[in-house]
């Protein structure tokens, strides 16, 4: 077990089982199918992330360097969000880019409900994403601690 302290951008408590992307995530393509055909486990469809693709991404801890992509990134994750079908958290071993930061900014901010919330932390460190590996199991805490397992 280890334990990592980063930024919190977004509150929260939770304990979930670890995705781990060691490139970028583009997030359009990464939840195109849960936005637009009802794909409630956000099965990521970014064919250019070897990492994530294929794989559920609601409800697990992504844990990811940074976000990539166009500018539709924030609304995308606010969108997931919105939708129920966001990660369990978001945990950026860089600090968080501003599109993706002002998306889980707005969906703290303007959702309501337990279903749309999502921790993010951000600056854990390049230690963090060589430590994590997929399928360990993360507890994030209110203070921007995150316990890996």
């Amino acid at each position: 077990m280890k334990t990592f302290k980063g930024r919190v951008v977004a509150p929260g408590k939770v304990t979930a089982e670890a995705l781990v992307s060691h490139g970028g995530l583009n997030t359009l393509a990464s939840f195109q199918k849960a936005l637009q055909f009802g794909d409630k486990k956000a099965t990521c469809g970014d064919q250019n992330n070897p990492d994530l693709y294929g794989h559920e991404m609601a409800g697990k801890a992504l844990c990811l360097p940074q976000t990539i992509g166009s500018t539709t990134g924030g609304m995308v994750i606010y969108c997931a969000c919105s939708m129920g079908r966001q990660p369990a958290c978001m945990l950026f071993s860089n600090p968080i880019d501003s599109l993706a930061g002002a998306g889980v900014i707005l969906a703290d901010i303007w959702l309501e409900g337990e279903h749309t919330k999502m921790p993010v932390i951000d600056s854990l460190g390049e230690e963090f994403l060589d430590y994590v590996k997929t399928g360990m199991t993360i507890t994030v805490s209110e203070d921007g601690t995150v316990e890996v397992k």
